[in-house]
């Protein structure tokens, strides 16, 4: 057993925590010396109580936890919203809560708060850049902690403008008066989840922030409403789910948090150049957050200076350079520079692994004759490029398995169906809006046998070899701005000549094509995500964005569309949508 301390000795908000403990729990807990590093107690119905610390957890007592117990405790903290959180008034504790079927409460985890001072110092150059930073790490590895001292610095240090959205009173703890952790910091409590996203834009619009802290940023509205802050320029400062950058890339709900991820068809000699295929992934725009904080381990940090870069060398298969920061011994900050690899020596590396590889991958371009031209000699090089050559004039004359074109007439005489040659545009997206639409129109690969080329508007500016071959077959090109279904579908009502309002619309794509600007698309695709996330599934309401009266209308169509009832409500400009559950 370890020493046992005095009671007096535990801290003002620590004494709190205790007092919500049964008494029988509390006592075994004060025994320990240790409790500077306690983490969290569990309490689960049946089951002796735990309490773990940061590299052990320990059973408080022989005696399962009872009913009686568990309503003890949780009539001596605050409500539980709708995230099955509460908390202690006027400290940073946090108390979850696990229910059965019927809604009871038959668990909770006591998860102990702390203000650290200093414990951004890892950072803090970073934080008075003024640049937008994300934090990034498992759950318990101080991210709440960090953007609590973050909070503090930028109020009472910098004298800047700081609100906090604070969705579970996590930050500045629970109760109308904020935790004196936070500063001069301002905190705005958020009534349900689901409404996080419309506080961030109202905590913008009324209280002119010069920063604003969020916390657990999780679903796309939010991203959209943290992408929308960034862009009037108000520093972010938030956390994200994901514990390295390339979780985020692989995450389609937060992708937008660094720039959004989108397929793109690479010329000729830039697929060359680049020694990959031509439909490679890129970055659709610049990143929400300037600034990302891999935390690693509680005092190993790794830094990403520039993310828009950062995801430009990811999603080109190399490793981006990292600085690595620590906390040696004398408390002082140790940076640790990781150097960029060269493309030159990741691909070779990746030349030798594939050589190497006991199922080594067949094919064109892992054959060896596909080495970048840089590592070859001139002769090579001509002949590695005249075999590309000749690859890519192929590829214009690919035949399909079954070539027989079948036609029946269409309502008009026409000859139905259509032959589409997609060059550029996602083949899944096309598929897609084809089986949605029930469109009679036909995919191939071959040229010869496709009436129409529907490519995208910068292949069809840029691609002389493209444009050539169609003329000199007398195919026409359509070109759609971007590979998006509405773009698409519209493409493709613009092929068949056909009104966008007689097509069958069984998800509500007629309504994306009435879209004109960026902004429409966008105002449409936020009510859509809205319902199909939020709405149906959990039968919660959900309020939007501000929007013009145009695009209010348009909203309350696809609302419509969806069976569900909206209103419109505030004054303009900050006149919205709120969407009810039917």
């Amino acid at each position: 057993m370890s020493e046992i301390i005095s009671f007096p000795a535990i801290n003002e908000d620590f004494r709190k925590l205790l007092e919500i403990l049964p008494p029988a729990i509390r006592e075994n807990l004060e025994q320990y010396s240790t409790l500077d590093q306690l983490m969290e107690v569990v309490m689960d119905l049946g089951r002796i109580p735990e309490a773990r610390f940061s590299n052990e957890t320990v059973e408080l007592g022989t005696f399962p936890i009872t009913k009686e117990d568990l309503n003890y405790s949780i009539a001596r903290v605050g409500t539980f919203s709708g995230d099955n959180r509460a908390g202690i008034e006027r400290t940073l504790h946090r108390i979850s809560a696990i229910r059965n079927r019927t809604n009871e409460i038959i668990g909770l985890t006591c998860r102990i708060g702390r203000a650290i001072l200093g414990t951004i110092s890892m950072i803090s150059d970073l934080v008075e850049t003024g640049k937008s930073l994300l934090l990034l790490g498992r759950p318990g590895v101080g991210k709440t902690t960090a953007l609590r001292e973050i909070a503090r610095v930028l109020a009472d240090e910098f004298n800047k403008r700081v609100i906090i959205i604070d969705t579970s009173n996590e930050i500045a703890g629970d109760g109308d008066v904020p935790h004196p952790a936070i500063g001069r910091a301002r905190r705005m409590q958020v009534a349900r989840p689901e409404l996080q996203h419309q506080v961030m834009i109202e905590a913008v619009e009324n209280h002119m922030p010069e920063v604003i802290i969020i916390d657990e940023i999780g679903t796309e509205l939010e991203a959209l409403a943290a992408r929308t802050i960034a862009e009037r320029g108000v520093q972010l400062v938030g956390t994200a789910h994901g514990n390295r950058l390339e979780n985020l890339i692989k995450n389609p709900t937060l992708s937008d948090l660094v720039g959004g991820i989108q397929a793109v068809t690479l010329g000729d000699d830039e697929a060359r150049r680049r020694g990959s295929q031509k439909t490679v992934l890129e970055r659709r725009a610049s990143p929400t957050f300037e600034i990302a904080v891999e935390m690693l381990e509680r005092q190993r940090w790794a830094i990403h200076n520039d993310v828009a870069k950062t995801i430009d060398l990811l999603l080109r298969n190399h490793e981006p350079g990292l600085e690595i920061r620590t906390i040696n011994s004398a408390g002082e900050v140790e940076k640790i520079e990781e150097s960029l690899v060269t493309t030159n020596e990741l691909t070779a590396q990746k030349e030798i692994s594939k050589s190497n590889s006991v199922n080594k991958p067949r094919g064109w371009r892992t054959s060896g004759r596909m080495l970048p031209v840089t590592l070859l000699d001139e002769d090579e090089q001509e002949s590695q490029k005249n075999n590309f050559d000749q690859l890519i004039e192929k590829s214009w004359y690919l035949r399909e398995e079954i070539t027989d074109k079948v036609r029946t007439p269409g309502p008009n005489g026409e000859d139905w169906p259509v032959y589409v040659y997609p060059y550029g545009v996602s083949k899944g997206q096309l598929e897609q809006v084809l089986e949605i639409m029930e469109l009679p129109i036909v995919l191939t690969k071959d040229l010869d046998e496709a009436d129409v080329v529907l490519t995208l508007r910068t292949q069809a500016k840029t691609n002389s070899k493209l444009k050539q071959m169609a003329k000199n077959r007398q195919i026409p090109v359509h070109a759609i701005k971007a590979n998006s279904i509405p773009h698409i579908t519209k493409g493709l009502h613009r092929i068949l000549g056909q009104d966008e309002h007689k097509i069958p619309d069984s998800l509500g794509l007629a309504f994306f094509n009435q879209a004109n600007s960026e902004d429409e698309l966008e105002a449409l695709e936020e009510t859509r995500l809205a319902v199909e996330q939020i709405v149906i599934p959990r039968g919660q309401p959900v309020e939007l964005l501000p929007r013009s009266a145009r695009i209010r209308k348009m909203q309350h169509e696809l609302v419509e569309h969806y069976r569900l009832h909206s209103d419109s409500f505030g004054e303009e400009p900050n006149r919205r949508l709120r969407i009810y559950p039917a």
